[in-house]
């Protein structure tokens, strides 16, 4: 199983590299077909703190929305559960909930 998935690998990695090397040798290079790698790896950049700032926006919008909507001042949470009415909740029974 080992030699098929080595097979395999090494397969599509040829696949992959034959049509770009007949490609590069086929084509005359020219001075306008160098890539700019300095724009390439300023938008890589770009590219990545945008989505570092997206996901970053929606955990902190996660966490205040988390924060806002379980405050103790929060009118639901005025009444205290079943096990905060109890002096030592390991005291307590289940026999009414069902479980």
């Amino acid at each position: 199983m080992k030699k098929i998935i080595a097979v395999s690998i090494i397969a599509l990695v040829a696949l992959a590299l034959v049509p770009q090397f007949a490609h590069a040798q086929t084509e005359d290079k020219s001075a306008k077909q160098y890539i700019n790698l300095r724009a390439e790896v300023w938008n890589e950049f770009f590219r990545m703190t945008t989505a570092a700032f997206t996901v970053g926006a929606v955990v902190s919008g996660t966490m205040i929305w988390l924060v806002w909507r379980f405050r103790e001042s929060h009118p639901k949470n005025q009444t205290p559960t079943r096990w905060e009415k109890l002096d030592d909740p390991t005291t307590g029974t289940y026999e009414k909930e069902g479980h």
